[in-house]
């Protein structure tokens, strides 16, 4: 068996930098994604491990895999893989941090562009019905200009959002669990409020918080019911951190006016209402799809592959000390 396991296709860069430091490497090649089948049959030897956000890394594969050294995953999030009990294992878990930060702020960006100005709609005209000529109330949507922007998340994605969508003339508000330091709230013109005041607040609302037990379903009904009617809600962030239901609700309801969803709470699964609502826009987790981060994230995986195999400390180790 090979000595690192690649449990997706990743981009070439990867097999580049493991070719070029001499580690023998084998991966799934399949259709779809790895099953837990046969990513268990691929492990028994294996000193790294390379997945993404969609390959589940629990116990089982853990213990199938007994001379593993690192689980590198290929994200900068990592809540498919239980880190604790791979660190009780001695096992080093490894994310992407950073790399994706302005692929997923563009996203983000776009969508709050494409919701506010209701170009998804317009699309779908065009491509059906067809419209009669320009007219003075037609098509009306909202500029962005004068709006307040609401960030859950002042991390570097949210600091980039914050930076993109400023230039758009717009006022940021963000919350989270610290303040940030006074020089990073001047330089982003970004204004520390509670989450209750943000909602009250903000004409868009941009999710990029991490999912943990405090975030899950931390936008739900009550929260719908705070913001305004006329409010739109981007998730860029993990789809747990909305209760889709009350979401639905809120929607049909218009207690807030439009969403925006890249991520979902059952992933990759979407509910069938969202699809038949005109003002919600539903991509397929892309925020950080672009050739320059998903390039980057592949060269740092396999960079720690090399390093832990080469005796040395990875980066961005998320279940102990980073070096």
């Amino acid at each position: 068996m090979a000595t690192v396991y690649m449990t997706a296709v990743f981009p070439d860069v990867a097999s580049k930098v493991l070719d070029e430091a001499g580690i023998d490497h084998d991966g799934f090649s399949g259709e779809g994604l790895i099953t837990k089948e046969e990513l268990l049959k691929h492990v028994g030897d294996v000193k790294v491990l390379i997945t993404p956000l969609s390959t589940k890394v629990d116990q089982d594969v853990i213990d199938a895999a007994p001379n593993l050294k690192l689980i590198a995953n290929f994200g900068a999030g990592f809540n498919n893989i239980d880190t604790a009990y791979a660190r009780k294992k001695g096992i080093d878990v490894t994310n992407t941090p950073f790399v994706s930060s302005v692929a997923t702020a563009e996203i983000a960006s776009g969508l709050a562009i494409a919701l506010s100005r209701r170009i998804v709609e317009g699309d779908h005209v065009m491509r059906t019905v067809g419209f009669d000529g320009w007219a003075p109330l037609f098509f009306r949507g909202h500029e962005l200009a004068g709006k307040t922007l609401g960030i859950v998340g002042l991390g570097d994605i949210g600091k980039n959002v914050a930076q993109r969508l400023a230039a758009f003339d717009m006022k940021i508000l963000y919350t989270q669990r610290h303040q940030a330091d006074p020089a990073v709230e001047a330089h982003y013109g970004a204004t520390y409020v509670s989450l209750d005041e943000l909602l009250e607040q903000s004409d868009i609302v941009s999710l990029h918080c991490p999912l943990t037990p405090a975030t899950t379903h931390m936008i739900a009904a009550p929260q719908f019911k705070q913001m305004k009617d006329n409010a739109l809600l981007i998730n860029c962030a993990r789809g747990p951190v909305i209760a889709e239901a009350d979401l639905l609700v809120a929607l049909k309801n218009h207690d807030i006016a439009g969403a925006a969803l890249d991520v979902y709470e059952a992933e990759p699964e979407v509910a069938d209402e969202f699809k038949h609502l005109a003002n919600v826009i539903l991509t397929p987790h892309i925020g950080n799809a672009s050739y320059e981060a998903r390039d980057a994230m592949a060269k740092i995986v396999t960079t720690n592959a090399a390093r832990v195999l080469a005796g040395k400390q990875p980066q961005y180790v998320v279940n102990g000390n980073n070096d």
